[in-house]
């Protein structure tokens, strides 16, 4: 289970903003924190924050699904 508040996201998106699920779903992170209102994102994804993710998230191969 991850720390990241899915039902919270999710409840902003479709009561919130009044999205359908699957338009809350074919948004980027981005668009999503423009639409709440976030007006100040982070900087630009540099190395060594797509080497977190890429730990954090590592790629699957067929060879890795149980």
């Amino acid at each position: 289970m991850s720390g990241f508040d899915w039902t919270g996201l999710m409840r902003l998106g479709m009561r919130g903003l009044g999205l359908r699920p699957a338009d809350f779903w074919a948004l980027t992170p981005a668009e999503l924190t423009l639409l709440l209102g976030h007006e100040r994102g982070q900087g630009p994804l540099d190395r060594a924050r797509l080497d977190d993710l890429a730990r954090a998230f590592p790629d699957m191969t067929r060879d890795d699904n149980p």
